[in-house]
């Protein structure tokens, strides 16, 4: 009896996890398989509720360490946040503009020392400015020496206690400390930093990518009987919505555009980013983008420093902001209906939009409208099966965000079967939790530690 021998089809290794053969379905748009499910979108959309989640879909997270005389004056000059106190151990949200007052890019800047900074989602903006000149600094990318890993949820400080053996109760929201977990491999030290997407209290992990599996199978066994959920890239993107994280390349496109000099830099990189977008809004680009103003940020903006469009955000009018969309069910469910005719709307996944693919940054935009004027635009919509409601944000004019206003979403690319989709302005943020920021972590059991953090 003959066997038939076949080569299997391997996806590149994924450094950040160990192998697991439960996992139905990757990810591939950040260079590594990256699950995109794993018990299911239904479970792990209730985990930053009710218990906890363990997210590494971020990996590689663009980081970049800034160094040098110049560093924190390059970031002055470029990010429309105040530095005037910004010490060893603190965090800060970035949020960088062009001279238009447009958002090009924003990420999370950790500083590690007096002259050095982690940086995270700065590209390719970050590399621009360095390699333009002018800056007394090193940047030396990170991709391959660090992990981050999310540990989100109102169960995840006990979890990270139990993993660091450390107690963490006073790490403020913002702040980041060395500690160390305990791993088959040995003891691996690691950065215990409060920041996340969880809507509620969040922690992340910082550490060496060689240890990286290692230190995600000991946050696994720590949080077994505490509810731990491993999330996948699909639900990871649904929390943005839900929680109202306005999420570049899922709620909006970097106005690179507006920057001719770093287009110039780019060389054409930025097309994949800048063409085939989908949804009734249409190709252009430029719907899709949006000043500090617009995504919620305008306390990040501080006009104590010059930076990079401070003059246009000094005379813009704060005419827009974000709200949530609560979708009309009946007219949802006739958008998925229209799949058995002849002329059937453009398909709709139930859970959510494809949030990164391989290709283009997939922002699915949407126009909003009350009456026949366009009146902003929606996009990272989601089905949320805990509160049984569509879902999307929107950046609107103000007059129209008023909650409880009825507007519709334009369903449908230009040219197709368009459907309107009746929608009512919901509560920004939607998850009715209390932020990290003001969470107080002294109901939280201790554990008993080794160690314990100050910062």
């Amino acid at each position: 009896m003959g066997h038939l021998v076949t080569d299997s089809v391997r996806l590149p290794i994924n450094p950040y996890l160990s192998h697991d053969a439960g996992v139905a379905s990757y990810n591939t748009a950040l260079g590594v398989p990256t699950p995109f499910e794993f018990d299911g979108v239904r479970t792990e959309e209730r985990s930053w509720k009710t218990t906890a989640y363990l997210h590494a879909g971020l990996n590689p997270a663009d980081p970049f360490r800034l160094s040098g005389p110049d560093a924190l004056r390059l970031l002055e000059e470029s990010c429309v946040n105040d530095f005037s106190v910004f010490r060893v151990g603190g965090a800060k949200h970035a949020v960088m503009c062009a001279e238009s007052g447009n958002v090009i890019a924003d990420g999370v800047i950790m500083r590690i020392g007096e002259e050095e900074f982690n940086c995270f989602f700065l590209n390719p903006v970050l590399r621009y400015l360095v390699e333009s000149g002018g800056y007394d600094v090193t940047l030396e990318d990170l991709s391959h020496e660090l992990f981050l890993f999310q540990v989100g949820g109102p169960r995840s400080l006990e979890i990270l206690e139990r993993a660091t053996a450390t107690d963490l109760h006073s790490l403020r929201f913002l702040r980041h400390t060395p500690t160390s977990i305990d791993t088959s491999e040995g003891p691996v030290e690691v950065r215990a930093f409060r920041f996340g997407v969880a809507g509620t209290l969040a922690y992340e992990v910082h550490g060496p990518l060689a240890s990286a599996p290692a230190v995600y199978d000991a946050l696994v066994a720590a949080g077994q009987d505490l509810g731990l959920v491993r999330l996948g890239l699909r639900a990871y993107g649904m929390n943005h919505t839900q929680n109202g994280y306005v999420q570049a390349f899922i709620h909006f496109l970097p106005a690179w555009t507006d920057d001719p000099d770093l287009m110039a830099f780019l060389d054409g990189d930025a097309d994949q980013f800048l063409t085939q977008l989908p949804g009734s809004a249409g190709p252009d680009a430029s719907k899709r983008f949006g000043t500090p103003f617009d995504f919620g940020w305008g306390d990040l903006v501080t006009f104590n420093h010059d930076f990079t469009g401070r003059a246009a955000l000094e005379q813009a009018v704060q005419g827009r902001r974000p709200v949530t969309l609560a979708w009309n069910r009946d007219d949802v469910v006739a958008v998925v209906a229209s799949q058995f005719d002849d002329h059937p709307a453009d398909h709709l996944d139930l859970y959510a939009e494809p949030i990164w693919t391989a290709s283009n940054s997939v922002v699915v935009g949407d126009d909003v409208l009350r009456g026949d004027d366009v009146v902003g635009i929606s996009s990272g919509r989601i089905f949320s099966p805990s509160e049984r409601q569509m879902l999307s944000l929107a950046i609107l004019d103000s007059t129209h965000a008023t909650l409880g206003t009825q507007l519709e979403v334009l369903w449908g690319a230009p040219g197709t079967p368009q459907r309107r989709i009746r929608a009512t302005v919901a509560p920004f943020p939607h998850l009715a939790l209390t932020r990290n920021p003001d969470v107080s972590t002294a109901p939280i059991p201790r554990p008993t530690p080794r160690r314990s953090s100050d910062a």
